[in-house]
């Protein structure tokens, strides 16, 4: 091997700039990232699926063929990108906290938290039982995987909804359930690694502080996460231009990470608190819009790094995690944490007697994972380190992959089966909301009513571009608009001056 592509190339023509490199490796995880959606796209795929391939076609697919470099991009600008595991997550986590609404949470009571609690806890104890009893994978590494089990990607389930236009209680339900899974699944996650820790030290270090010490780390950080949602709003006032919010925002975030790492936690759950005070306080959506439409770059660049950390090698070389292939856990975990998902909900759906939909189908739009047990799963690859490490992450995007090929489909069905959303003429608009008389009507006249209400619908609500999107084009003509009013007052300065 004599290093990677783009070395390969600078070298031949003697350019030896480390920052030359970097920019170039940063450019072309964007290009292939965006290539990528251009194929997933057409197969109805979401992007998160073309981040993660293009990530392991651009350096572990390099690393098991007989080609004369070990990837596109070196392995010193992947490690230097640690970094973005933090502000993803961050990112993410903020954006989870705008569906923390009171009156909403108010509305569903305790039904939902518990909902939550059995899926996710039922998903990883399947886990934990099925890769230390049954595939005699040694405990610490099983306390883990089983941890991330619980996780469930918010990012897919919305956008399907988004999608469909789904409503009603079974879509309110979901979208709570799943938000309230990453705040399990981070609680599961920091005993866990805690726990995993102190195991592999030999034992000596695993007492009662070992886990309530971290616990108290986390609730720390909810509560900078509360003041900082606190400060957040006084700082972002009605005077503020929106450029200056989006700065504003991102600055109280990247500080919030750097307290976060310098306690030894994520961010996760702070960032989440602090989304949470912003939208309770305000009931501001358009910051978040803001976000949405600033973060995709950096959210590419996030999952492209993680597909490159994917060990490949290890699936075609067989590597074992004990005594089973790594490929087989992969799979076994897949299929597993689907069974719990499915099987928590719906004992969590008959415990708090809900309706039957909710019993039934809300365990299938639980099934997509990625972002937030991506993010963990790189977390947890540094703190183990070496070869656990590795096969952590290893697990984690194989089965992430086939969760984002197969969830969005399961997370629509999931809508379609609890009616709602429905594809028949009469349940988008019901003849009944057209006239005071529909029996009177023919049932041609009825369809030339219903058929022009939704074109009347569909020209009012059609845009070509997105609240994201709209949101920061309103930034950038506040900009401009502030921009222009500043030179006129200058000029008027400058005339009086003279």
């Amino acid at each position: 091997m004599y290093g990677s592509l783009i070395e390969m190339l600078l070298e031949k023509l003697n350019i030896s700039s480390e920052t030359t490199t970097v920019i170039l490796s940063v450019a072309i995880m964007l290009f292939m990232g965006f290539l990528g959606t251009r194929v997933t796209k057409k197969l109805r795929l979401p992007d998160v699926t073309a981040y993660i391939l293009v990530g392991i076609l651009l350096v572990p697919l390099w690393s098991v063929l007989p080609v004369p470099f070990e990837g596109i991009i070196p392995k010193w600008v992947v490690n230097g990108m640690d970094f973005l595991t933090d502000i993803a997550l961050a990112f993410i986590a903020f954006s989870a906290g705008e569906f923390f609404r009171l009156p909403n949470l108010k509305k569903s009571g305790v039904s939902v938290i518990v909902i939550t609690l059995m899926e996710a806890v039922l998903a990883s104890t399947l886990v934990f039982c099925v890769c230390f009893f049954v595939l005699g994978i040694k405990v610490s590494f099983s306390l883990v995987l089983a941890a991330l089990a619980s996780a469930t990607a918010p990012a897919s389930t919305l956008m399907t909804i988004r999608q469909t236009k789904a409503k009603g209680k079974f879509v309110n339900t979901l979208l709570e359930v799943v938000v309230l899974d990453d705040v399990v699944s981070l609680v599961l996650y920091t005993i866990a690694i805690s726990v995993c820790l102190a195991i592999e030290s030999g034992g000596a270090g695993l007492n009662s502080g070992t886990i309530i010490l971290p616990v108290v780390k986390n609730l720390i950080c909810i509560i900078l996460g509360f003041g900082f949602g606190f400060l957040l709003k006084m700082m972002i006032s009605a005077k503020r231009t929106t450029d200056n919010r989006l700065i504003i925002l991102i600055a109280l975030i990247f500080l919030f990470c750097g307290i976060c790492l310098f306690l030894d936690q994520s961010p996760l759950l702070g960032c989440m608190a602090m989304g949470m005070v912003y939208i309770n306080l305000t009931d501001d959506d358009n910051l978040f819009k803001q976000l949405a439409y600033f973060s995709p770059p950096i959210m590419l660049c996030f999952f492209v790094r993680s597909g490159m950390n994917f060990n490949l090698r290890a699936f075609t070389d067989f590597s074992l995690i004990g005594h089973v292939p790594l490929f087989l856990v992969a799979i076994i975990y897949f299929v597993v944490r689907i069974g719990g998902k499915y099987g928590g909900a719906y004992l969590g759906g008959l415990v708090t007697r809900q309706d039957k939909p909710i019993r039934k189908y809300l365990g299938l739009g639980l099934v997509p994972q990625a972002g937030v047990a991506i993010g963990l799963a790189s977390m947890g690859a540094r703190i183990l380190g070496g070869v656990d490490g590795d096969n952590l992450q290893t697990i984690i995007l194989a089965s992430s992959v086939l969760y984002e090929l197969v969830g969005p489909g399961l997370a629509k069905l999931s809508l379609y089966l609890s009616k709602s959303y429905s594809n028949e003429i009469d349940d988008i608009v019901p003849v009944e909301t057209l006239t005071d008389n529909p029996e009177k009507l023919t049932a041609v006249d009825a369809l030339i009513m219903q058929i022009s209400t939704i074109r009347e619908e569909y020209q009012k609500n059609h845009k070509t571009t997105s609240p994201e999107e709209d949101a920061f084009n309103e930034a950038i003509q506040d900009y401009y608009e502030n921009m222009a009013s500043g030179h006129r007052r200058n000029r008027f300065v400058n005339r009086r001056g003279k």
